[in-house]
């Protein structure tokens, strides 16, 4: 898909905010009716601007009352390397979001904990034993206010 229109646009908008919205309030509120909505969704899908629909979970309510962005460095750049860190992140089970990034730092995490004391177990047992981490650098979330 080249580029969206104004429509599709809303048709995005309109599922970040609420991904469950069935076809025919989503085709009211962008003004189309609900086969041409339809139709511009399945284009969507398929072309790949909409990958697939999440639920937006309270992480609270799984007991998780800690948020941690920790910003890795590791020793080695080469494809191995990557390949083996970024293999062994996506074992630890309190991984909430994880990117790789430009700059001083190779890789931010998001990591959720109970508690300062969980926390500090999941450093001590996982992230201090990830392959080829050089530096690990932890940040305490106080609250969200985007997403």
């Amino acid at each position: 898909m080249d580029a969206l229109d104004r429509i599709d646009r809303k048709i995005v908008a309109e599922l970040r905010e609420n991904a469950r919205l069935p076809n025919l309030e989503l085709a009211r509120r962008v003004g189309l009716s609900a086969s041409a909505c339809s139709r511009r969704l399945q284009v969507l899908e398929r072309s790949g601007v909409i990958r697939g629909y999440r639920a937006l979970i309270d992480e609270q309510a799984l007991g998780i009352g800690l948020t941690v962005i920790v910003k890795i460095g590791l020793q080695k750049h080469d494809g191995e390397s990557l390949k083996a860190f970024e293999t062994a992140l996506k074992t630890i089970p309190n991984m909430l979001a994880a990117d790789m990034v430009s700059g001083s730092d190779d890789y931010v995490l998001r990591v959720g904990a109970r508690d300062l004391p969980d926390y500090e177990r999941i450093h001590r047992e996982q992230l201090s034993r990830l392959p080829g981490v050089a530096r690990i650098e932890s940040s305490f979330a106080f609250r969200k206010v985007i997403g």
